[in-house]
C-alpha cells in the first residue's frame, strides 16, 4: 500500500526526538513504537513489524525515546516513568498533526518500552489498543488495573523468564487482553520465522481495535 514517509522531530520536555512517520493512503490508525533498551528508531525488528503494519494500512511512527546523550545514561535508560512521559507527549503531537490527527492511536513496545506503553496507555483513553513484544510489563504492575486499552503480550516459548513477569502481569489487567507465547523463539525473536508470526498476532490486533476518529469539526468564530 502506498504511503507517505517523513523524518519528523518531536519536542518533549525541551529536548528533540526523531522519528519517522509513515501514513498509507487511506489509514484508519497509527501506531506508536517504543523501542527497549539499547534501541531506537532504527531498531530492525520494530522497522520490520512497521512495514508490515503499513502494509496493511496502519500508519506508523517509529520515534526516539531518548536523545542520543541520554541514551549513554543507563539510569534513563531504564526509567519508564520518564520514558512513559515522553511517549504520552508524543501521543499529543500525534493527535494535533494534520496527517495524524483524526486516527486511531495505538501503541507497540518492546522490552522496557512495553512496560512505558502500558505507563502511559493507563487512564489515557484515547489509546485504542497496546501490543508488548518480549515485554517487561512488570514494571508496570503498579497501573496495570487501570489500563482499559486492549491488550496483547507476546513472548517467545524459549523466553521462560520473561514469561513468568508476563503471566503475572496478565493477572493484573483488567481490559480486553490476550497473552500469546511463540514456540521456538527468544526474547529477540530472531530464530527463522518468529518475528512473522509477532507481526501477524500485532497485525490482527491493532487491524481489530484501531477505529478511526471522527473527522474535528471546524471552529466557529462567533462575529
Amino acid at each position: 500500500m502506498d504511503s507517505t514517509e517523513q523524518d519528523v522531530r518531536i519536542v518533549v520536555d525541551a529536548v528533540e526526538l526523531d522519528g519517522i512517520l509513515s501514513v498509507p493512503h487511506g489509514a484508519a490508525g497509527i501506531v506508536l513504537f517504543a523501542h527497549g533498551s539499547g534501541s531506537s528508531r532504527l531498531s530492525p525488528r520494530n522497522t520490520y513489524v512497521a512495514g508490515e503494519l503499513r502494509r496493511a494500512g496502519i500508519a506508523t511512527l517509529l520515534f526516539d525515546l531518548l536523545t542520543l546523550r541520554e541514551a549513554a545514561d543507563r539510569a534513563m535508560v531504564f526509567d519508564v516513568e520518564l520514558l512513559a512521559t515522553r511517549l504520552g507527549a508524543t501521543r499529543g503531537w500525534v493527535g494535533h498533526y494534520a496527517t495524524t490527527q483524526n486516527l486511531a492511536i495505538g501503541y507497540f513496545g518492546a522490552s522496557t518500552g512495553a512496560a512505558a506503553a502500558l505507563i502511559a496507555a493507563a487512564g489515557d483513553p484515547t489509546i485504542q489498543a497496546v501490543v508488548s513484544r518480549g515485554g517487561r510489563p512488570d514494571m508496570a504492575a503498579a497501573v496495570l488495573p487501570k489500563v482499559t486499552a486492549p491488550t496483547l503480550l507476546i513472548v517467545g516459548g524459549d523466553d521462560t523468564p520473561v514469561i513468568r513477569l508476563n503471566e503475572q502481569a496478565y493477572a493484573l489487567l483488567h481490559c480486553e487482553k490476550a497473552l500469546r507465547i511463540v514456540p521456538g523463539a527468544s526474547h529477540l525473536f530472531e530464530e527463522p520465522g518468529t518475528l512473522e508470526e509477532v507481526t501477524r498476532l500485532a497485525t490482527e490486533w491493532f487491524g481489530r481495535h484501531l477505529v478511526r476518529r471522527p473527522a474535528t469539526a471546524p471552529r466557529v468564530v462567533a462575529r
